[in-house]
This record gives C-alpha cells, structure tokens and sequence, in this order.
C-alpha cells in the first residue's frame, strides 16, 4: 500500500508551531482553528524524522495524553485514527491502554516503527501511570484540562527511548494543543509570565474579536459587538459562517474564552453581577492609594477569612485596592501573619475601619468568646457588623456602586492586583445551577467557592460605604480605651 501525506498549515502560527522543535511546544487557539489536526500531523512527522538505528529502523514511542477516557476514546484517538488508522494495527480494550502501532516504510527504504500509546490521566494521582515510562515524547490533547503534576511528571519522562544502542532520540519533549484556559491556570503563568527556557507557546488569532472605541476619557471600550477575524486560521476547512453562526445564542465569557481566544472562564451557573459588571471599564491599574484618605476592610470569617481593602475618594468613588485571602486558618491567625504585615507593609499610616460578617457576633460554643471581641481583645480592631446578612441586601449595595459615576467614571472600580474578585465577578461568583429538567433555574444563594469569600466580604465592605452598616443588637459594648492608638492607625 503507498501512503502519501501532504499537508499545509492552515495559518501562520500554525505553521510556526509544526515547524518548532523546541523541548515544549504548545499551541492554543480557538474552536475550529485546526490545531488538532496539526498536533497530529506534527507528532507524524516526528516519528519519521527519527534517525534510523543500523538495521535501518526508525524507532520511536510516543504518549498522548488527555483528562478523562471518554475524551480521549471519542476525540484524540478518533482523530488519530482518521488520518493515520491505515498504516497500522489499533488495539484497544482489555488492562492496556489503547495504542496504535504504526509500521511502514519511507522513500529511502527506512522503517519507521512507532507506537502511539493513549492515556487518560484525570487527577494528579494519575501521574503513577507514567512512573517507569520510556518514551520519545507526549503529546497533551486539551493541555488546558490536564493537573500541573501530571505535566511535570510527562516533562521527565520523554528522551528515554529509542535506547542509546538504537542510536537514542533525535528529538524528545512535549507538545499541545489546548482552548483558552483560565487566568490563573499553570498554563497561563509559564506562558505569560515565567516562560521556562526552551518552552515555547503559540496563540492563534480568535475567529472573532472585541470591536472597541475610544470613549471620552480616551480609553479603549468595548462595544459589546463581536466582529468577525480575517486573520482566523483554518478558515478554509470550516463551514460557511462557523464563527458568525458560532457566536449567535451565546454568553459573553462563552464567546471570548471558545472564539475569541481570551484567557478565561466559562461557569455553569449564573453570575450574580453579570448586568452590571463590565471588566473593561470596572478594573483599572491606574489606582493609587491618596496618603491622607482613610482606608476600610471588609472582613469574611470561618475557616477560609478574607480581607478586601477599599478607599473612598473625596467624590465618593470607591477603589478597591487589595485583596487578602486564606484557606484553612482562623481568623486569629489570618489576622497575624495574613492581614497585619500586610498593612504594616503597605499602609502603615492609614486610619482603618473595619467592616465583617454579622455572624462575628455570635458567641462560640466553647468559650462564650465572639468573633469581633476576639478581635478587639487581640488585636484592639474595633470591627463593625454590616446590618445585615440577607444576599439580596448585601449584592444591591455592590450594585449600586456599579452602576453610578463620579465624574465621567464608574463609582467603582477593582485594581487588577484582585485577581480573585475580578474573576468572582467574571463569572466565579455565582448562583449554582439546578440540575432540573426543563427550565434553566437557579439556586437563590451563591454557590461557595474560592469566589464567594472575598465577595462577601466586597459586600460588607460596600454596604459600609453606601451607608448601609452598623453594630448588630448582639455586639458588645465598646471598651473605655477603644480610641487608643492601635497597630492598624
């Protein structure tokens, strides 16, 4: 049987990311873009580059890797097979992986001989499934879903096979393909800030993108229009209008993390903000603290305490400047090796006041102790209770902030140093959806999460500077020295 492959990139970048044969090589686009298919094209093309051993045998092993079995089954090993099925034996079923063994000859009478093993590796345990691995390389379908742990452990796994008696492999490493992941995946931090040697990452461009203007303050802002890309790749092996017909029906965070190629995340529920909060217009990197204007922290107890730090401007804009979180500490040790250097560090002459949950008036069951006298007794904080705990209340005070200008500016904006609030408001914080069949509902409370503490104390927070606060009828009576100078002033 002859087999002839001719192939061409469907666009620059993906030509750049065939041709590389750096270490790591990974490519991220969005639907439709064929990076895929160049995936395998590309490992293809590895295993004939392999550098024949004395009998004339090219021999090489590589894994491809994707999160969970019925992934792998109807996605990457169907799309192997599709191109390269014919040149081989499949063999799947049974206690061993899937694997394909490829077997044929090239022009020059070579042999290659490869085998393509296939894993679904869905949890940081998986890794003991490439303990002992004697491969030439991986390739990582779907990069994006894979566990940092499992990546690490696959980067130091390649290289040992062929053997060195085989004349050892010509070339080993990693490549992969991957959607936009989130902001704060191990893929957006080795490929936007730490950029490890020999690693290189490609980004294709969107089949859409944001129309944006200039608006008064001269700023860029988005429209909320979609356009179409003329420099989307693989255009020509789509359906007519993919990217037109793909954006209709919809959600903004769909379409920028699924078409347009943005860093970011697609939620099941329903953001709570999602017709107020407008990312482009509500954060800022422009914030700076004004020395002589006092600062307020909103507080979020239980096991998991947040602090998020606001200052008011003297037109009654309030700037969210920081954000503190924690897991798995009490709010005594929160406080002292969390929030106290931080402020020692940060705002040391700043006046503060302090705004928590009301629940921090509540007595333990072990010592009749409250959470807000523990943390005068302590710390001498002399917190305030937000009036209220009731969802609603504490969302419309948020609301109202973002829906008002002060001076031709949001009332309200978020610093970009808060990455957690930014994304709570990105979708994170949420209202859970119900698994019911018909209509689409909601739960009425925000499902708990790394978002929600920090939002919640962003409420109390804001209910403080609405006006909306104040000691619950449970507080405790203020100490006599309670205007003595603290760590905090």
């Amino acid at each position: 049987m002859r087999f002839e492959l001719l192939t061409k990139p469907q666009g620059d970048v993906l030509g750049r990311y065939a041709r590389s044969r750096a270490r790591v090589t990974f490519i991220m686009g969005p639907l439709g873009s064929g990076k895929t298919f160049e995936s395998c094209s590309k490992i293809f093309n590895l295993m004939c580059e392999q550098k024949p051993n004395a009998l004339g045998i090219r021999k090489t092993r590589f894994y491809a890797i994707r999160n969970t079995y019925p992934d792998l089954m109807s996605t990457t090993v169907k799309d192997w097979l599709e191109l390269f099925g014919e040149l081989g034996k499949f063999k799947g079923g049974g206690m061993e992986p899937p694997s394909h063994t490829l077997k044929f000859k090239l022009r020059d009478k070579s042999t290659v001989h490869s085998e393509l093993v296939f894993l679904a590796l869905d949890k940081p345990l998986s890794i003991k499934k490439l303990r002992g691995a004697q491969v030439t390389g991986f390739w990582l379908n779907e990069t994006k879903e894979l566990d940092k742990a499992i990546v690490d452990m696959a980067d130091l796994r390649h290289g040992r096979y062929p053997s060195p008696m085989d004349g050892g492999a010509t070339w080993h490493g990693m490549i992969g393909d991957t959607n936009a992941p989130d902001d704060d995946s191990w893929y957006y931090e080795l490929s936007e800030t730490n950029k490890p040697e020999d690693w290189e990452f490609y980004r294709q461009p969107g089949g859409v993108y944001r129309e944006m203007i200039t608006n008064e303050a001269g700023r860029q802002e988005w429209t909320g229009k979609w356009l179409l890309n003329e420099e989307a790749e693989n255009l020509n092996n789509l359906p007519e209008g993919y990217y037109r017909k793909g954006i209709e029906g919809k959600s903004e965070p769909w379409i920028a993390v699924n078409l347009a190629n943005e860093f970011g995340t697609v939620m099941d529920g329903r953001p709570i903000y999602q017709d107020q909060w407008r990312d482009n217009i509500h954060m800022s990197e422009d914030i700076e603290v004004i020395p002589d204007l006092p600062l307020a922290i909103g507080l979020d107890f239980g096991l998991t305490p947040a602090a998020i730090f606001g200052q008011q401007t003297p037109i009654g804009k309030v700037n969210i400047i920081d954000e503190l979180t924690s897991e798995g500490m009490g709010i005594n040790q929160f406080i002292t090796s969390v929030v106290k250097p931080h402020i020692n560090i940060h705002y040391p002459k700043h006046k503060i006041s302090w705004i928590g949950d009301p629940s921090g008036n509540r007595r333990m069951d072990t010592d009749e102790q409250t959470v807000f006298k523990e943390l005068y007794d302590e710390f001498k904080i002399d917190c305030e209770a937000a009036n209220s705990n009731d969802p609603t209340i504490r969302w419309e005070a948020v609301r109202w902030f973002l829906e008002q200008m002060r001076d031709g500016k949001p009332a309200m904006q978020v610093h970009k140093r808060c990455k957690i609030i930014r994304k709570g408001f990105n979708g994170g914080y949420q209202l859970r959806r119900l698994q019911v069949t018909g209509t689409t509902r909601y739960t009425d409370k925000a499902d708990k999460n790394k978002y929600s503490h920090p939002h919640d104390a962003l409420q109390y927070l804001m209910m403080f500077y609405k006006g909306d606060y104040g000691k619950t009828s449970e507080g405790f009576s203020r100490p006599d020295d309670a205007n003595e100078d603290r760590w905090s002033r």
